[in-house]
């Protein structure tokens, strides 16, 4: 009877061997593999380990007399192993250009059927080769660069504060959240339970909106918050003088805010002549990923109003107030990290790629 190799590792072997065996990432049969041999090593026959790993002895034989002629190679696959490739590289290469570079007659991107049919091959084909190379023509992202001639300028302006804020100061990421609207479901929602979400229908009734005038103090995490009908001017200088209200008199204001014409508007000027702790800075244009208060906004509509049923404009103004007074109770900060300079260096391909189709 044909005597078992011994396995015997050493500290590199044992150390790659276990790593693949716990990947997750690691395909199936590598970790299997690994396995066995970690048994092996262990000094465990054949069938022990067939057994412990759901194998069968010759299997396990396979591999445990491979590892041992041929040590980490052995476990590898052999080349020109599994199914032959039915199309030559001219064909995949082929279908790549097409589906980057073109678009079908009525559509405005392909398919892995209309693909198919205009390559001339399977439509199972088509999601190999675009699975391959991460091809994905059915997605989308939304995306817009800032033209803003002052971009870098304003980007470490307003990245200064949120990084290295001045003392004696508080830091204020302002905007308004507007058209927030009171909706009411045509039927009420049936409750989550043991394998069901909750459900709420997909029409809705209109009573009415409100806008969120907020400002996120940067450090302290807390939100000055009121709600009123529109969002002009007037409205934007009774916020202000909460604002001034709100705040200790002896420390200067830096407001981080948009472009809104809101914000510039004359009045508003004046406002801020004769107040002058207050001090402006502008986010560039089409950049409100800069404004902080921006990640508020997002908690609200995601924990509170776009799940709210609201019979009217002062039902749904009670619930943002209380979830602002819940939010002040224990206030969370959001913590920028990236410098100016990495989001410059990180914009400067997209913005040298957007030239080329300008």
């Amino acid at each position: 009877m044909r005597r078992a190799a011994e396995i015997v590792l050493s500290e590199e072997e044992r150390q790659e061997l276990e790593r693949t065996a716990r990947s997750r990432k690691a395909q199936v049969r590598d970790s299997f593999r690994a396995k066995m041999i970690l048994l092996a090593a262990e000094g465990k026959d054949n069938k022990t380990i067939a057994a412990e790993t759901g194998s069968n002895v010759h299997t396990v034989s396979l591999w445990r007399r491979r590892f041992s002629d041929q040590r980490m190679n052995g476990l590898k696959e052999m080349p020109g192993r599994g199914r032959k490739r039915i199309y030559d590289q001219e064909k995949v290469e082929s279908i790549i250009e097409a589906t980057l570079s073109s678009s079908p007659e009525n559509a405005t991107h392909w398919s892995t059927r209309t693909m198919a049919a205009h390559a001339g091959v399977s439509h199972t084909t088509v999601r190999r080769v675009w699975n391959a190379h991460e091809i994905k023509p059915h997605l989308v992202r939304t995306f817009k660069l800032s033209k803003d001639p002052r971009f870098i300028e304003k980007l470490r302006d307003v990245i200064g504060l949120y990084l290295n804020p001045p003392e004696h100061a508080i830091v204020l990421s302002v905007d308004e959240k507007s058209q927030i609207q009171a909706l009411d479901r045509t039927q009420p929602g049936l409750p989550m339970k043991k394998g069901r979400c909750g459900t709420m229908t997909h029409d809705y009734k209109r009573n009415g909106t409100t806008t969120l005038f907020a400002a996120l103090n940067v450090l302290e995490g807390k939100v000055i918050g009121t709600c009123m009908k529109r969002h002009r001017h007037q409205e934007y200088l009774k916020f202000l003088n909460q604002i001034n209200r709100s705040t200790h008199k002896e420390l200067d204001i830096h407001m981080i805010v948009d472009n809104y014409s809101t914000h510039k508007h004359g009045k508003v000027s004046e406002w801020m002549g004769r107040h002058p702790r207050f001090h402006v800075h502008y986010i560039p244009t089409s950049s409100s990923w800069l404004n902080l208060v921006e990640r508020f906004f997002s908690e609200l509509t995601e924990k509170r109003v776009r799940r709210g049923v609201f019979k009217s404009v002062d039902e749904l103004t009670e619930a943002i107030y209380d979830f602002i007074d819940h939010h002040n109770e224990n206030p969370k900060v959001f913590a920028w990290t990236k410098t100016a300079d990495e989001i410059i260096e990180k914009l400067a391909p997209l913005y040298e790629e957007m030239n080329t189709y300008s």
